[in-house]
């Protein structure tokens, strides 16, 4: 037992103003990115609003379609999620000199990616009859994913301009490039779906060429930015041309391909969801899209947060700062409580009034309003699975969550959901879409549990103590 009286168990007055600090710098930097997040997600509100009026045979090809291509996209995504703790240890380290080469390598990984990726969405039409998608949504849904799969290799490369600028802790692009592309897709996107000035009426097809197009002017915008800031002139960014090495993207894929299973598995967690559910038929799959859709937006402030937090995180480590790590994460979790909270009451209180905006159709409305209050049950779960997923992501830490990640979503979650949303033979009746979302909920309360305690274990100042300058000593691209 302990000796020291309550009064030395308390944070010294100099902690507290640490931690406020923390918690200050914390949320200025995650505020542009939580933002640039609302704007991704208000892509999704934009292509679900256009699409529900314009039918309910329409958002079900939609809820499908993009469906199909997050779950691929989410290994390139998170892949390249190596790059801002490698590019904010590197900064926090004083080896700034290394930061261009190694994001040159990241963007030969991001056309790779891209490339990869482009030839995945033109196969995937075909997997649509065999998945058992319902045979009227199925068109729609193809038309969709030949449209969008021309912007892969745009947003793979946006993607690792953002990171690069989001671990040099400069998050503004991320929000103005982010409600930018906003601008370009609501015109477009409605244009495209309901033709006119010479344009036949593309239905879902249309949603996904506008897409692509916003992509491509996303990542043009961003190249330019970062050619011209005088923030990243110093870095030599685009001096000169380095061919590939298999040295750096070996150690970012070393570290980045966890994460992207990561990510993967538990966005393919609702992917998975939104395709049974697309089993059963045009209303339940519009209902989901309704309410996952909702669900997402409430989900990009977490994810920002995580984001800030991967950084601060990395950051501190490579100052070989132990007590500023958990100082960095802990800000991360108190802000995220707060943000949690607001959101689990909107969609508690509001969900009558949200399912309404997308759809005239009185039996979608009346079933996304039902699912948004089970969305409103996993907000604190999933804020806290993301926050401890990004921290230990700032410590490099990314193969045991993978594999926690695995349990909690895949052998908890989606099983659950399975059984209880389609049945099991004379054993479970199926109860439908609320079923599977208690899957979801089942798999991200697991999954905060299992990474909440990892980064506890994995930021422990006595082992980083041990652990962090041994880390620092070779490059950050070797994987750690």
């Amino acid at each position: 037992m302990s000796s020291a009286s309550p009064s030395e168990a308390l944070p010294t007055a100099p902690a507290r103003r640490a931690f406020a600090h923390e918690v200050r710098t914390s949320a200025v930097l995650a505020a542009p990115l939580v933002l640039g997040h609302m704007a991704t997600g208000l892509i999704g509100f934009v292509d679900s609003v256009i699409a529900g009026h314009h039918g309910t045979a329409t958002l079900a090809a939609v809820a499908v379609g993009t469906a199909l291509f997050w779950l691929p996209m989410m290994i390139p995504m998170g892949t390249l999620m190596s790059l801002p703790p490698s590019v904010s240890q590197l900064d926090g380290a004083g080896r700034r000199a290394e930061i261009a080469p190694l994001f040159r390598q990241a963007l030969w990984l991001a056309v790779g990616l891209g490339v990869l990726l482009f030839g995945f969405m033109t196969l995937a039409v075909h997997a649509l009859a065999p998945m058992g998608i319902a045979a009227e949504i199925r068109p729609g849904a193809a038309a969709f994913l030949h449209g969008i799969r021309w912007g892969v290799p745009a947003l793979t490369l946006y993607l690792c301009m953002r990171y690069l600028s989001d671990g040099l802790h400069w998050t503004l692009p991320t929000m103005l490039l982010g409600f930018g592309g906003l601008v370009v897709l609501v015109p477009l996107g409605y244009w495209f779906t309901y033709g006119g000035f010479g344009l036949p009426s593309m239905g879902a097809g249309g949603l996904g060429r506008a897409s692509a197009v916003m992509m491509w002017a996303q990542a043009i915008a961003f190249a330019l930015y970062l050619r011209r800031a005088r923030r990243f002139a110093d870095l030599g960014l685009f001096a000169r041309f380095d061919p590939p090495r298999w040295g750096p993207i070996r150690g970012l894929l070393a570290t980045g391909l966890p994460i992207g299973v990561t990510v993967t598995m538990e966005g393919g967690l609702f992917i998975a969801t939104a395709l049974l559910i697309g089993r059963i038929g045009d209303v339940p799959a519009a209902a989901h899209q309704i309410a996952i859709n909702v669900a997402s937006l409430c989900f990009m402030i977490p994810m920002g947060l995580a984001e800030a937090t991967t950084v601060r995180v990395g950051h501190a480590l490579g100052r070989d700062d132990p007590y500023g790590v958990r100082r960095a994460a802990f800000a991360g979790y108190a802000i995220m409580l707060a943000t949690q909270l607001v959101s689990g009451l909107v969609l508690l209180l509001g969900n009558d009034a949200l399912a309404a905006i997308y759809t005239r159709d009185a039996a979608v409305a009346s079933l996304a309003a039902v699912l948004l209050l089970y969305a409103a049950t996993f907000q604190f779960p999933d804020g806290v699975q993301v926050l401890s997923a990004g921290a230990l992501r700032g410590l490099r830490d990314t193969r045991v969550p993978m594999l926690l990640a695995a349990l909690a979503y895949w052998g908890i979650g989606m099983p659950l959901g399975a059984v209880l949303g389609l049945g099991w033979g004379g054993f479970v009746a199926p109860m439908g879409p609320q079923g599977m979302w208690i899957g979801l909920i089942a798999g991200l309360s697991v999954a905060a549990v299992l990474l909440g305690a990892r980064f506890l274990r994995s930021s422990a100042p006595a082992r980083l103590a041990r652990g962090a300058p041994a880390s620092l000593r070779g490059p950050v691209t070797n994987g750690g």
